[in-house]
């Protein structure tokens, strides 16, 4: 059998993981007030071209996603995020239970654009009965989307200038971050994407590391007391080094940037060996989740060979499937799928 059904089903990278049993044996203070996390900050602001800001390590992307919009909201505020949003489909209601409505937008290819953005906000406020409604005062994207596209320069620029008219803060989800950056035809770099928004997390689970999630910051003074609120949502890694090892070794000698480009090469060969046989893309995706619309038999044919999702209820005839490809996938996998064809 052949796995395509995630980028998080395999463990560490062999290069984060050797590190992590070099360090094992060591006695560090806990929470990140270890020299490692210490060392992963100073690196990841670097990276991020940030002088003055912050990183906080968390242990996965839906307390991560929840923590920071809890905290970048007040109680009766509401987050403006594309009906595909991972917010609003696949995280069991998680931003809702902080007390906190997913304002949806149509997405366009998995975006949000910036108009759409615009209108929804001038709407609201033109509304002589806003006081009762719940105020949209953020905007959450992932990049990657939940259907592996990605923003232009030009269309992250646009949504960034929305939020800075509008006075509130623009959150990138990036647990796929890797494949985002090494994506086909991508225009964005991460120092890009951490002078465009106000607070985005690099995503360690699905881009190589056992598990963790990096919160970056230019903005500080948007998170206050964020430390506190990590442990009272149950976020905070009491062997917090295990966090700061994984990122200050993902982040060095172009490890992460490596694990992007192997992923999204195999996806590539994927797209062009389905488009071979004749089979349609459910959407045009530069990075490592490819969609494909299959009739059902083949599916069930395939799934004798190849582990991989259906995206979303099972069609009379033919349904849209994921596949994903991560560190691990390798040429002999993508050559044993494309024959099994």
């Amino acid at each position: 059998m052949i796995y395509f059904d995630s980028d998080y089903m395999v463990g560490a990278h062999p290069e984060v993981l050797e590190k992590l049993v070099e360090t094992n044996g060591l006695h560090t203070v806990g929470y990140g007030r270890d020299e490692y996390t210490a060392e992963a900050r100073r690196i990841m602001l670097d990276a991020c071209g940030i002088e003055q800001g912050e990183v906080y390590f968390l242990e996965g992307g839906t307390q991560t996603n929840a923590v920071v919009i809890d905290r970048l909201l007040d109680h009766n505020d509401g987050v403006i995020a594309a009906d595909t949003a991972h917010i609003n489909v696949h995280e069991a209601g998680a931003i809702e239970a902080t007390g906190h409505k997913v304002i949806t937008l149509p997405n366009h290819d998995g975006k949000l654009r910036a108009e759409d953005i615009s209108a929804y906000i001038d709407n609201f406020y033109r509304d002589e009965t806003n006081h009762y409604m719940v105020r949209p005062a953020m905007v959450y994207i992932s990049y990657p989307t939940e259907l592996g596209t990605v923003y232009s320069r030009d269309e992250l620029t646009a949504v960034s200038t929305v939020c800075r008219k509008a006075g509130i803060p623009l959150y990138v989800d990036g647990a796929r971050l890797a494949y985002g950056l090494a994506a086909d035809g991508a225009d964005l770099g991460l120092k890009d994407i951490a002078q465009a928004c106000d607070v985005f997390y690099v995503g360690g689970t699905k881009c190589g590391a056992l598990f963790g999630e990096a919160v970056v910051t230019r903005r500080p003074e948007l998170l206050p007391r964020f430390v506190s609120l990590i442990k009272l949502r149950g976020a905070t890694l009491a062997k917090g080094r295990l966090l700061g090892v994984q990122f200050a070794t993902l982040f060095s000698g172009g490890l992460y940037e490596r694990i992007g480009a192997h992923a999204v090469s195999l996806a590539m060969k994927i797209k062009e060996g389905f488009k071979s046989h004749g089979y349609e893309l459910y959407i045009d995706s530069p990075t490592n989740q490819q969609f494909f619309v299959l009739p059902n038999d083949k599916i069930e044919e395939l799934r004798k060979v190849a582990s991989f999702e259906l995206w979303g209820p099972m069609g009379e005839n033919e349904t849209p499937v994921r596949f994903v490809t991560d560190w691990a996938t390798t040429d002999d996998d993508v050559d044993a799928l494309i024959a099994a064809l």
